[in-house]
């Protein structure tokens, strides 16, 4: 199916819905979503973000500026991902209890505010990996227009671009929880230390990145141009002198370099 009947057949889905909450985390795809909604509903569209320690205060920020400038209104919530018990052991279906309680308390927003739906911004791409946060999708009845029309990532950026929307090149993100291997504790220094390290990364002029945690050890992922920014001496030079600051004893450079989902590899 042609991309523009996607498009289409997505704002028609939407329209159908009458009302909608989306979760809005501000990458490329929920910002995708959300100004598809606003544009086809107005008003009867809103967006909700949750805050916690996994969740960069660098996106929440953009996250925020995008709903201003797009009149878009906007409730922030916590949710708190190290509260529900279970999760901080990091077990494989880590993402299914996060996800749980996070539609739990946008459902209470949406029935306070009469709205009818809540959205979440999974593609088609997102059928290929290991994402037991789906199962809670499902079971609280959230709708996924962009599955729905049959978008992938390459699609929504094409997309995002025609609409004029900064986000159309935005690196992939997930929340730093997700930088741990299954059944290695996650606490809130060791959050703190990953967004840290990220933040370092950015700086440098690394775009797309992720720092994997292996106890004292950082594996960094980035894309063919952060590895050239990467081999690059002082580059080098001043990333490890700075993850050591932060509490890394060792720091490695994956040659295979990022690819999502990379810690699925062990399941």
């Amino acid at each position: 199916m042609a991309i523009k009947q996607k498009y289409e057949n997505l704002k028609q889905y939407i329209l159908s819905l009458d009302s909608l909450v989306v979760a809005f985390s501000g990458g490329a795809d929920s910002t995708f979503l959300l100004k598809t909604a606003h544009d086809t509903l107005g008003d009867k569209a809103i967006a909700v973000t949750a805050t916690s320690c996994s969740f960069p205060q660098r996106e929440l920020n953009e996250a925020i500026d995008f709903c201003k400038k797009e009149n878009i209104r906007h409730i922030i919530c916590s949710s708190e991902e190290l509260s529900i018990e279970g999760f901080a052991h990091n077990p494989t279906n880590r993402c299914y209890l996060c996800k749980n309680e996070l539609f739990s308390k946008i459902w209470n927003i949406a029935k306070k505010n009469d709205m009818q739906h809540i959205a979440e911004a999974s593609n088609i791409d997102d059928n290929n990996d290991y994402r037991p946060g789906l199962q809670a999708v499902s079971e609280q009845g959230i709708k996924s227009p962009l599955r729905y029309a049959g978008l992938n990532k390459s699609e929504i950026r094409k997309l995002s671009k025609k609409l004029g929307l900064s986000t159309w090149n935005k690196q992939s993100f997930a929340c730093l929880s997700s930088r741990f291997p299954y059944g290695e504790e996650i606490t809130p220094q060791r959050l703190s230390m990953i967004d840290r390290a990220e933040q370092i990364l950015l700086d440098t002029g690394l775009k797309q990145v992720r720092v994997r945690h292996h106890n004292n050890l950082a594996r960094i992922e980035t894309d063919e141009k952060g590895l050239c920014v990467l081999m690059r001496r002082k580059n080098r030079e001043n990333v490890y002198k700075q993850f050591k600051e932060i509490g890394f004893i060792y720091i490695a450079i994956d040659i295979l370099g990022y690819r999502a989902g990379s810690m699925n590899e062990t399941l």
